[in-house]
C-alpha cells in the first residue's frame, strides 16, 4: 500500500507544472495571429467599400450549392484511393 501512495504522490508532483499554463501567446507568431484575429472581431480593419453581389451572381451561387446535392455520399470510401482524381473505379 505504501508504494502505491508514494507513486501517487510522485505522479502528482511531476504533473504539477502541467496544471499551471501561462496566459497569453506562447510565441511571437501566435501573438501576431491573435492580433489579426482581434482586428477581425472588432471590425477595425474592415473595408469601407460595401461588397454586394448582383442578382445573377446570387442565382449562380445558389445553383452551385443546389447542384452539390446531386452527388451521393458513398457509404464507404475506397481504401488506397487517396490523392487520385476521378471515381476511383
Amino acid at each position: 500500500m505504501k508504494p502505491v501512495i508514494l507513486a501517487g504522490l510522485w505522479l502528482l508532483g511531476t504533473c504539477g507544472s502541467a496544471w499551471a499554463i501561462d496566459p497569453g501567446p506562447s510565441s511571437p507568431a501566435q501573438a501576431q495571429t491573435e492580433a489579426w484575429l482581434q482586428l477581425q472581431v472588432r471590425g477595425e480593419a474592415a473595408s469601407k467599400t460595401v461588397q454586394t453581389s448582383t442578382p445573377a451572381e446570387r442565382e449562380q451561387s445558389l445553383q452551385r450549392w443546389l447542384d452539390s446535392y446531386k452527388h451521393p455520399i458513398p457509404e464507404f470510401y475506397d481504401q488506397g484511393a487517396e490523392g487520385k482524381v476521378g471515381s476511383g473505379k
